[in-house]
């Protein structure tokens, strides 16, 4: 094959992909839209794995320079396939399996030979490897879908060789058919690192153009079937072209053009997360309003404004927990008699107090202290969970009643508290509005 018009193909192979994927560039920068997927969302939102053939050029040199045992290099055509799975935006794995063949002379020696040889040509039979492709500049700050990709390659492989060298003195030897210790084996197998670099172009959603270089350094000294040099090994390196396919859902993008920076962007300009940090502003608003409120007592009578049914009570004046006057002490004969003050209701699995039970207590907190007597507190639960969880969950109700009343002033040994778990419902377990109801605290005085 005539060298330099190889080199022109090549050339212009490799202009003509650059002027599809510019355009297919410009456009996919004036038709991109926004991503479906989330940040931290996982790989399942995107397409990850892919298929690809290349084809190029292999040679016995490798661009970085080093030693050989021939000075000159015949170009030679390889091809291959391979199958990545992308990990993530910047990395992934890929199979790689190639065939071809290398050659080189020594045409320019003195005689045209070194080390007693005058060419030689090495068919490789198979080479295969898994590799590590790492994405280069991924993230782009200054356009939302990226056309170009560079990255670079690394792994490790097993090549399966056959060399055929033509001596000085006109003989050939072929190892074909006769490798191995007992000569019988139809290739010599080494393994060998491959180490490359290489730019990829974005064609369409589905389809790259693929520019490569890789260098391989067998672990051997016989891929050029001379043993030149003890202590070095051989090399050689495949310049190639290839098309690169996107397998998986086309509704889905594909992990190795995303731009993270653009899904952030998608995800913060969301009109519904947008709604829902607005609504959240105005609860926490109202929720400063209320705190406020219940801290305003005008009259400074302990209770605030917003339970106050008796505002404007002169300073001094005993008052119960809606902020109204206690009856006069010949009326407490008739109130130390009082029961069935009105139930305290609590949220599922919970014994916090609610802010709307807080009149109730208050009113129990005032008879106690200015009329003596005792209350009992008696806490339910509904009946989901454990008949132990839920036990423990009515007890835990009825000392936050407990801990409130002796908080606001009453003495301990006034409240008795007891737990009765899921027994004496008021209403049926088997719908929530039944349950809602069950998980209660009710108290009474005697």
């Amino acid at each position: 094959m005539n060298y330099s018009t190889l080199k022109k193909g090549l050339a212009v192979s490799f202009v003509a992909a650059i002027g599809v994927t510019t355009l297919a560039s410009a456009q996919t920068d004036s038709t991109a839209t926004s991503s479906s997927a989330k940040t931290f969302g996982g790989r399942g939102q995107f397409r990850t794995w892919s298929v690809g053939v290349n084809g190029g050029v292999l040679s016995p040199f490798l661009a970085i320079g080093g030693s050989n045992d021939f000075s000159n290099e015949d170009v030679n055509l390889g091809y291959g396939v391979f199958v990545k799975k992308q990990l993530g935006n910047a990395f992934g794995i890929q199979a790689n399996l190639f065939r071809g063949k290398v050659s080189g002379t020594n045409k320019d020696e003195p005689n045209g030979t070194q080390f007693g040889t005058t060419s030689f040509k090495t068919s490789i039979g198979y080479a295969a490897d898994i590799s590590g492709v790492v994405n280069v500049a991924t993230v782009d700050f200054l356009r939302r879908a990226n056309s170009v990709n560079f990255f670079i390659t690394a792994g490790y492989g097993l090549v399966a060789y056959a060399p055929k060298v033509t001596y000085a003195d006109g003989s050939v030897v072929d190892w074909k058919g006769h490798a191995g210790d007992d000569r019988n084996n139809k290739y010599v197998k080494e393994a060998y690192i491959p180490v490359g670099a290489g730019v990829k172009f974005k064609v369409s959603d589905r389809v790259a153009f693929n520019l490569g270089y890789t260098m391989h350094f067998i672990d051997s000294d016989n891929f050029d079937g001379v043993y030149a040099k003890g202590t070095t090994k051989d090399k050689f390196s495949y310049g190639y072209a290839g098309l690169e396919f996107s397998l998986g859902s086309k509704n889905k993008p594909d992990l190795e053009w995303v731009n993270p920076l653009a899904i952030m962007y998608d995800e913060l300009k969301d009109p519904s997360l947008r709604q829902e940090v607005e609504a959240l502003k105005t609860r926490v608003t109202n929720v400063e309003k209320s705190v406020e409120d219940l801290k305003k007592d005008s009259d400074g009578d302990g209770v605030s404004d917003q339970f106050d049914k008796c505002p404007g009570t002169p300073a001094g004046t005993a008052v119960d927990g809606s902020g109204c006057p206690l009856p006069v002490p010949v009326a407490a004969a008739p109130v130390s008699n009082l029961t069935g003050f009105e139930t305290i209701q609590f949220e599922f699995n919970s014994s916090v107090l609610k802010t709307d039970s807080y009149p109730t207590l208050d009113k129990l907190s005032s008879v106690l202290r200015e009329n003596g007597g005792k209350a009992l507190v008696k806490g339910y639960a509904s009946s989901e969970g454990t008949a132990a969880y839920n036990l423990k969950l009515s007890k835990d109700r009825a000392n936050s009643v407990k801990t409130y009343l002796v908080n606001s002033g009453v003495n301990a040994s006034q409240v008795t508290t007891k737990g009765f778990g899921e027994a004496n419902p008021i209403a049926s377990n088997d719908t929530e509005e039944g349950r809602i109801q069950n998980r209660r605290v009710e108290t009474s005085r005697n």
